[in-house]
């Protein structure tokens, strides 16, 4: 199903995923030796399969990246807005993030075949999706489902990760709170971690990345955040007049100094 217009060109959402697939996309010409398991967002009810997703591993692949594309469950497989109900809903069963670790883990496991570096596999994920990445990235510790396999016996625990517009963070308009299922499992296993957002960003709210970005700080997780005045929402890669759609180039500067890729 296509969507309306994200910088003159359509949108396709994928709805009512029941069986999680990856899809490798190989990196184009010289290999950095880096994978980034990215996550479309689509508030947990549907998937922005391109605009959030096959574009953003296109875009990894032609860095010397490889991209991996989750297709993970929905809808309602992490925490999403109830419009009925008018409030946040926290699933028993986060099926987003058993997804998203089992992902991780098989991309750690197959990383000799793929010429993957098993210590530089990060996350990448909008707005649900940047939920996503840091509910992987608190929750190394423990696996959300039982072992199936070898593949589970692997780290699910992401090298670096990055949330753009990410939602669901910030869980009280009333409080300054981040999500405590978040909160609680942030350590110095967590990752080093990029944000942005905008702040007349009107789906989810800058104080989203703002309530995280502090709890990493405070915690001593590397974290670097860049937020912008405007830009709104669910722009993905797609590249306007607006500074904020110029992120992946910060992606990149900063994943060398972090010492995931060779600085430019």
């Amino acid at each position: 199903m296509t969507k309306s217009l994200v910088a003159g060109r359509p949108w396709t959402v994928v709805s009512h995923v029941s069986q999680p697939t990856m899809t490798v996309f190989p990196p184009k010409g010289a290999n950095t030796g880096v994978a980034v398991v990215v996550f479309p967002g689509g508030g947990h009810k549907i998937l922005a399969i391109d605009l959030e997703g096959t574009e953003a591993c296109e875009w990894l692949a032609s860095r010397g990246i490889t991209g991996v594309l989750l297709k993970y469950r929905v809808p309602d497989s992490g925490p999403h807005w109830d419009p009925q109900l008018k409030r946040h809903v926290f699933p028993k069963s986060p099926l987003a993030l058993e997804d998203a670790q089992r992902t991780v883990s098989l991309v750690r496991l197959h990383a000799a075949e793929w010429h993957i570096d098993p210590e530089k596999i990060g996350v990448l994920g909008f707005s649900a999706g940047g939920h996503l990445v840091a509910d992987v990235s608190t929750h190394s510790g423990q696996r959300a489902y039982p072992a199936i396999d070898a593949a589970d016996k692997v780290s699910s625990r992401p090298d670096f990760a990055v949330a753009l517009y990410p939602g669901h963070l910030w869980i009280d308009s009333t409080k300054f709170e981040l999500n405590p299922d978040i909160a609680t499992h942030i350590d110095d296993q967590t990752p080093p971690t990029f944000l942005l957002q905008n702040e007349n960003d009107h789906t989810d709210d800058v104080n989203d990345s703002l309530v995280y970005y502090i709890a990493l700080k405070n915690a001593g997780v590397p974290v670097e955040m860049h937020l912008y005045a405007q830009g709104g929402h669910g722009f993905g890669l797609r590249h306007t007049k607006l500074p904020a759609t110029d992120w992946p180039q910060l992606v990149e500067t900063w994943l060398g100094t972090i010492g995931m890729t060779s600085e430019k």
